[in-house]
This record gives structure tokens, sequence and C-alpha cells, in this order.
């Protein structure tokens, strides 16, 4: 087994993931594991939720709102 650190840990979190990893009777190393697996999943799923999930405008009103902006930026003198 092979030692590994961790760069820019402040004290207190780190005690703080000891106190989880003793609480819950698990080794760290499963500790740190199930919470990058649980990242993953949770930021993959956010951006499948970005990507896929229902429009909050439909395409004729976002061109609408693009017109508008277009016109605003023209009229104050900002690039396009």
């Amino acid at each position: 087994m092979s030692l590994k650190t961790i760069k820019n840990v402040r004290e207190e979190k780190w005690a703080e993931l000891k106190s989880i990893a003793a609480k819950h009777r698990i080794p760290m190393g499963k500790l740190l594991e199930s919470m990058v697996d649980t990242y993953s999943k949770n930021n993959e799923d956010g951006w499948k939720r970005i990507l896929h999930g229902r429009k909050d405008l439909t395409d004729a009103e976002a061109e609408g709102i693009r017109e508008v902006v277009a016109e605003l930026r023209k009229e104050k003198w900002f690039r396009e």
C-alpha cells in the first residue's frame, strides 16, 4: 500500500472528513471513493438536465430576444 497526500486541505476539513469516516465505520479510501463517485454522477446528471431538459423559451421567443438585444447593442454603439 502506498501513501498518498492531498495538498491544500485545511486541518478543520481533514478532521471533519476523518470523523465522517469514523462515524460510518468505513476506511478513508472507501469514503473518498464514494464521494468521487457521487460527485461524478451528480455532475453528469446536472449537465444532462441542462443540455437535454425542457426549454424555458420557445425558439421563436429566443429569436425575438436576440433581435431586441441586437437592436439595443446597435443603438448604444456596442459591438455585435
